[in-house]
């Protein structure tokens, strides 16, 4: 039996950044279609604007506007738009944005109707994207609330290092209000069924880490370890995860206790993404737990200081991609795996009994 090939989709970011330049120099790669289906939520000519300054001869595409038609040996091209754009590399416009949520909503669209199996998001700007019909802090916001579910938990993934945050772009001085017993519980939960689901993990280990400099020292610098974070980590063992903590960040990376762990859960941005991106360099992926659906992204932003240059490095999008494969089929072998658990165990019974009859022949 052959295992189907995923259809992947792109949304393409802010036209004005690096995103459509490392999606061309991702897919120019034509080993990939062995691998997935692509299809980029975008125009041909946004695509052949930022083409001409790579000059890559492997990169093939094709307009479709049927998922029906998508051809398995070319790059599909979704055309979300039809009109001309202004196209500046490195500015931060109105129209960027304005086309980055276009691309984003129809990826997200075909998601929603299966018509793709899991999607990449190339980067955008929070500030131009902004407007009545987008008001989100960033992509995980706004998936959460496209799929309509309690909770999910922005977690960034690279080979040795898993690390969720509790808060995603929430400004410093507003972090400690979100510091709650059954905000870090959710996460937990989330985080520990997505490493069973997405990563095939039986029994996850996930450590939690304090607040406050020194984990808070007892309650002597600040008292949310006390009163929040270690209930909840209780709450988390009652549930049967194995949950540890809390740990203070700044030993618990630099002594490398993170080795021990499957996932890490951090307080708030800064405290995760610094030490994950200083071990992750050009290798971290953006996963987005808790979601009924695949979403993985690179974990830079749209870089538009090289953007139009033709020098931005594709290796975060290609390990996002690349992610979103493996998830798919972990995803789908744990599906699997629990869609006739009585029929499965009678077949492996029987197969044991022939084996035994053949011993005893």
């Amino acid at each position: 039996m052959t295992e189907k090939k995923p259809i992947i989709g792109f949304s393409c970011g802010d036209i004005n950044g690096i995103g459509i330049e490392i999606i061309i120099k991702t897919l120019s790669d034509n080993r990939l279609h062995d691998l997935c289906v692509p299809v980029v939520f975008a125009s041909n000519k946004v695509i052949n604007f930022y083409k001409k300054s790579i000059n890559d001869g492997n990169f093939s595409t094709q307009s479709v506007k049927d998922f029906q038609r998508l051809s398995p040996k070319m790059v599909n091209v979704y055309h979300c738009w039809e009109e001309e754009i202004n196209i500046t590399p490195g500015q931060l416009t109105d129209t960027g944005g304005q086309y980055a949520i276009k691309s984003l909503t129809a990826a997200v669209h075909a998601l929603k109707d299966k018509n793709i199996d899991a999607l990449v998001t190339a980067p955008f700007h929070k500030k131009n994207v902004q407007s009545d019909i987008f008001q989100y802090s960033g992509h995980t916001p706004f998936l959460k609330s496209a799929f309509a579910v309690p909770d999910v938990a922005m977690m960034l993934v690279a080979e040795n290092l898993r690390v969720a945050l509790l808060t995603e772009h929430v400004p410093v001085s507003d972090i400690a209000k979100h510091i709650t017993r059954e905000n870090i519980l959710s996460k937990i939960k989330i985080i520990h069924q997505s490493l069973k689901k997405d990563f095939g993990i039986d029994k996850p280990k996930i450590a939690v880490l304090g607040l406050n400099p020194h984990a808070g020292d007892e309650g002597l610098i600040g008292k949310e370890e006390i009163e929040q974070i270690k209930p909840a980590i209780k709450d988390a063992k009652q549930n049967d995860i194995l949950c540890f903590g809390p740990y203070s960040a700044d030993a618990f990376f630099a002594r490398g206790q993170y080795e021990k762990f499957d996932a890490v859960l951090a307080m708030y941005h800064d405290q995760g993404l610094i030490p994950f991106k200083s071990m992750a360099i050009g290798e971290g992926v953006n996963y987005t737990a808790g979601l009924p659906v695949i979403r993985t992204s690179p974990d830079h932003g749209t870089a538009f200081d090289i953007a139009g240059k033709g020098v931005a490095d594709e290796g975060s999008l290609r390990a996002a991609l690349f992610m979103a494969i493996d998830l798919f089929r972990t995803r789908n072998g744990y599906e699997d795996m629990r869609k006739n658990p009585l029929k499965k165990q009678s077949a492996a019974m029987f197969a044991r009994a022939v084996d035994e009859k053949i011993e005893e022949e």
